[in-house]
């Protein structure tokens, strides 16, 4: 019969032979990426900041492109949020489904992560502006407060007439400085400064571009009409945001069409245009708007069929969800150019 001392050595080693299996099998259970409609997370506005700056893995730049030249992979940002706005984390590729011109189309490529933009800032300088120019300095201050360290940023103001202020830098202090010295005067060159800001857009570093309007009146002072940048906006690659708050009495035509005017030239592009009734209430839209872009899916596609006739292709993402979940909604472009080259 074996000795005691012999039975409790026995005894500690098929301990130990134990306890290294059940760690080996912890180390090798694999870990899915999937995440399921029940990981569905519905962000607060201040929680969504702090997720948003935890993250910082780069979607591959390759997948960015140009959506007017490049057809043969159409790249969709998508923001998804609940009756309150509130932003919607957590969906899977599978929870997406994207149409072309009422075709379905595969989705190849899917993102969910916070990749740096390319953001103008086009800011009403007029004269009618002067007693919300605190408002509006607050409102930029959170907006690049809420934005990704790797952003870039240009600034134009507008007022008789456009003006680049600040031209592209990754310093959102540098925005905000010129923000000091800005005095408002003289009428709205609202459309010439879209315009410009499109045009400057061509030279972003980054393949995610949206712009920011920040005005309190429709224009009256600009060289360009609306079809003309309605049709640049849409051919453009570039989201466009715009936060207006407007005085109810308005002595013209083209001042009264100030919130209809920029919701047209937001909505198609797959930004949005809020309306407010307070200015004071500038500054948390404008932080909102930072943190939504943030936390957009990015859906890519190849489309089927012709694709270089340089003709409209409508858009239309539609979520599949739980029937718990139907009340989420997708905001996304409605549409692109085609290619004729």
């Amino acid at each position: 019969m074996p000795a005691p001392r012999e039975v409790i050595a026995v005894l500690k080693s098929i301990v130990f032979l134990l306890f290294l299996l059940v760690c080996t099998a912890i180390l090798i259970t694999p870990i899915s990426a999937q995440t399921s409609v029940n990981d569905v997370h519905v962000a607060s506005r201040s929680a969504t900041a702090a997720v948003a700056t935890s993250s910082r893995q780069p979607v591959n730049d390759s997948m960015l492109h140009v959506i007017k030249t490049d057809v043969k992979l159409v790249l969709v940002p998508v923001s998804v949020t609940d009756p309150m706005q509130r932003f919607v984390t957590g969906l899977s590729q599978d929870n997406f489904e994207v149409f072309e011109d009422k075709t379905p189309q595969t989705i190849r490529n899917f993102s969910s992560e916070d990749v740096p933009i390319s953001v103008g800032i086009i800011l009403d300088t007029s004269g009618s502006m002067g007693d919300k120019l605190d408002r509006v300095r607050d409102a930029v201050n959170q907006f690049c407060d809420a934005a990704n360290p790797e952003d870039e940023f240009f600034l134009i103001s507008f007022a008789d007439a456009p003006r680049l202020d600040v031209d592209f830098t990754t310093s959102a202090d540098e925005i905000k400085k010129e923000l000091v010295f800005t005095r408002p005067k003289g009428r709205t060159s609202l459309l010439d400064a879209i315009h410009m800001g499109l045009a400057k857009m061509k030279g972003a570093r980054y393949g995610k571009k949206a712009l920011l309007i920040i005005s309190d009146g429709g224009d009256n002072h600009s060289r360009y009409g609306e079809k003309a940048i309605k049709s640049l906006a849409r051919e453009s690659d570039v989201m466009i945001y715009s936060i207006g708050t407007f005085d109810r009495y308005v002595p013209t035509l083209e001042e009264a069409r100030g919130p209809a005017l920029l919701t047209e030239l937001a909505e198609p592009t797959g930004g949005r245009a809020f309306t407010l009734g307070n200015v004071n209430e500038m500054p948390s839209v404008a932080r909102h708007i930072g943190l939504e872009l943030r936390t957009q899916y990015v859906l890519a596609y190849r489309p089927q069929g012709p694709s270089r006739d340089g003709k409209w292709r409508k858009i239309r993402v539609r979520l599949k969800l739980p029937r718990r979940l139907t009340f989420l909604q997708a905001h996304a472009r409605t549409g692109y150019y085609a290619s004729v080259e």
